[in-house]
């Protein structure tokens, strides 16, 4: 018997245990053994899906004859760079402040200064054109 399909079975007995103690107290023994089986074949499937993706994700594959064709000696990801640029002087850059004179040159910067919308208008007025545009 193979090593995965032992793991699967173990996994499948655990979920057959669990379920039968769960329903043991609250059903008769044939109910509490036909869940316990559907717990079995459910747990089963799960640890053959669960080891399937996590084959995936690693990158062990299922021992298949023809993998050995297209393999160079290195898989791929197994090789992990974690070397980053020296951005010292970057860094000195940053973080000294810069003592430099502000000049204002005619094209620099201006802040917006939007025209204040508020009405010179009588409020009588107002009134009588909100008065005539409800009853329209």
């Amino acid at each position: 018997m193979s090593r995965k399909l032992l793991l699967n079975i173990v996994a499948g007995l655990i979920g057959f245990v669990l379920t039968f103690l769960a329903n043991n107290g609250q059903n008769l023994l044939g109910t509490s053994l036909i869940r316990g089986m559907y717990g079995f074949i459910i747990w089963f499937v799960l640890a053959f899906f669960l080891r399937w993706v996590l084959g995936f994700i690693i990158g062990k594959e299922a021992s298949d004859p023809e993998a050995g064709l297209f393999d160079n000696g290195e898989s791929l990801g197994g090789k992990l760079d974690i070397s980053t640029p020296e951005e010292d002087q970057e860094l000195k850059d940053l973080l000294t402040p810069k003592r430099e004179a502000v000049s204002e040159e005619p094209g620099g910067f201006t802040p917006l200064q939007p025209p204040k919308l508020v009405s010179m208008k009588d409020p009588e007025e107002l009134a009588k054109a909100v008065r005539h545009l409800k009853e329209e």
